[in-house]
């Protein structure tokens, strides 16, 4: 019989796994947006007096939380590599809830700024430690040919997760003044708690489990995911699969940091960095402008009321949550690049829509800068919103999987803040300004995509190394050895693996020390003692 967790085996094991790992993204995109209706309002001003009408006080109330994100990410790259996918993701949803009492508990007696400071750094903490380990945990528990689906899944429900918090928002703020910001940020717990239960009970990931040498854990996994005997071929074969590349990026129990920074067949160096600029590129879009302040917007830029601006930025999240979901059908269909390409494109002609709409000055005419901004949420909801936490985390090789995964989200949470921070003063200085300079950092992605951003649509993660392997030894453009390789099954990557001469040598790698065998049983051994 297949081995089992808490009862589970095969496609209810994987489903509970993508549930869980879910939930820790509703719970990101719900804390992304439950600020934006709140941080303006009367009741909440009334207790964080310095708000009130302050737009870069708010801004900063607002960013903090991106700080503590940051903080949490590196936690991750330190740290996640000992402390495993699970623990990582369990950890930092108990963080998250911490903060959230800290937070709710602030009263205007005691100091409540800076109290509310601490908790939003804290619940950003627990924040980063899951958004740098979920896709990661995620996409080394999915099979090939639903992996982009999956993580896609995750983030779109990012965008669930702001719909969900703008509705909340736009209730409370018709009950008694605690009601209208304390419930809010309090309803996160539930989020934290499912998560806390979930990942008690499930695996941890078997790509993890073996490159630390735990083998016989980890065929224990490997099977209970699909199901079969440990003894069987398929079993064995996943987990030769995993050992392969882990030669191929030069394996060995310990992942030192210099070792995200090396070339050779791995690339590990440049698989990092195009994975980082898409977690940059995803918030220099203007993302974030939009999502937590889109009713400051709107009362600032077309002059609405503040029940109005609620109203239309509940609507707006309404239709990114919507368009959200389209990626999930899409995400293998039509590939990646031509998802980030487009969304670039369609991104691009939404914000000129924007500014050109508000030059004129003109009430009438201002309104188009609406139907501007629905169209950039909606794009982005389809393509740019879920594809930087899928990207990254399949593009890096097991070996530096979890300390690049956290390096391309330390890059987002940093240009987050960065933007969060800015945004409020820079609509207040440059008015429709701001728009034009979105809309030009959005045309400026779509070279950069267009010959640095390899296919990874239907290619299993070891399939990944062999197109990297290819390039460089070659000498090709890695966008050409993607489009060029055909799509392998798990016998011809072990060929091709064998082929490039994984696990054998690479005299630049010797010099720096790396290990180019991968000894399983060795590794265990060092690392008992």
């Amino acid at each position: 019989m297949a081995p089992n967790f808490a009862g589970l085996r095969g496609r209810p094991l994987g489903l509970t796994i993508s549930t869980v790992a879910t939930m820790g993204f509703l719970l990101f995109g719900y804390d992304q947006g439950v600020m934006s209706g709140i941080i303006s309002d009367k009741a909440f001003n009334d207790v964080f007096t310095a708000t009130r009408g302050d737009m870069v006080m708010q801004a900063l109330v607002t960013a903090v939380y991106e700080l503590g994100c940051l903080a949490g990410a590196m936690f991750a790259l330190f740290f996640g590599d000992s402390t495993g996918r699970r623990w990582m993701i369990f950890s930092g949803a108990i963080v998250m809830i911490i903060g959230v009492v800290i937070q709710v508990t602030s009263f205007v007696d005691h100091i409540p700024l800076l109290q509310f400071f601490i908790g939003r750094v804290i619940t950003g903490i627990g924040n980063g430690m899951n958004t740098s380990t979920i896709p990661t945990y995620q996409a080394e528990c999915s099979k090939t040919s639903n992996r982009g689906l999956l993580i896609c899944i995750e983030g779109g429900v990012i965008a669930i997760g702001t719909m969900i918090a703008y509705w909340i928002d736009f209730g409370a703020h018709y009950g008694p003044p605690d009601l209208v910001w304390r419930f809010p940020i309090a309803f996160q717990v539930v989020f934290g708690i499912i998560i806390i239960v979930g990942m008690f009970f499930l695996p941890d990931s078997p790509r993890f489990l073996i490159s630390k040498g735990r083998v016989e854990e980890g065929e224990y996994v490997l099977a209970a995911l699909g199901g079969y005997e440990v003894n069987d071929h398929e079993t064995q074969v996943q987990k030769n699969l995993v050992i392969d590349s882990l030669k191929a990026s030069g394996a060995g129990d310990k992942t030192r940091y210099r070792d995200l920074c090396t070339g050779g067949r791995s690339q590990h160096f440049r698989r990092m960095l195009v994975g980082s600029s898409s977690q940059i590129f995803q918030q220099l879009s203007g993302c974030n402008a939009v999502i937590y302040y889109l009713p400051v917007l709107l009362k600032s830029s077309l002059h609405q009321t503040n029940d109005e601006a609620l109203l239309i930025g509940g609507i707006n999240m309404i239709v990114y949550a919507v368009f959200a979901t389209f990626s999930w059908f899409f995400i293998e269909r039509i590939g990646r690049r031509k998802l980030f390409l487009g969304g670039s494109y369609l991104q691009t002609i939404a914000m000129i829509i924007t500014f050109a709409c508000l030059i004129p000055d003109d009430p009438q005419i201002s309104k188009g800068a609406v139907f501007g901004l629905f169209l950039y949420m909606a794009t982005f909801g389809a393509t740019w919103l879920p594809l930087p936490w899928l990207y990254p985390a399949e593009l890096s090789p097991i070996k530096t999987r979890a300390k690049a995964n956290a390096v391309s989200t330390c890059s987002n949470w940093l240009f987050n803040f960065t933007v969060v921070m800015f945004t409020p003063p820079m609509v207040g200085g440059a008015g429709w300004g701001t728009y034009l300079f979105f809309a030009i950092l959005n045309a400026l992605f779509i070279p950069v995509i267009w010959f640095f951003y390899p296919e990874t649509a239907n290619r299993s993660l070891e399939e990944i190394d062999i197109i990297f392997a290819k390039g460089f030894t070659e000498n090709i453009s890695y966008v050409k050895a993607s489009h060029d390789l055909p799509k392998l099954s798990d016998e011809e990557v072990e060929q091709k693996a064998a082929e490039y001469g994984f696990g054998t040598d690479a005299p630049a790698e010797a010099e720096k020390g790396q290990a180019t065998e991968f000894s399983p049983e060795g590794s265990h051994k060092e690392n008992s003692e």
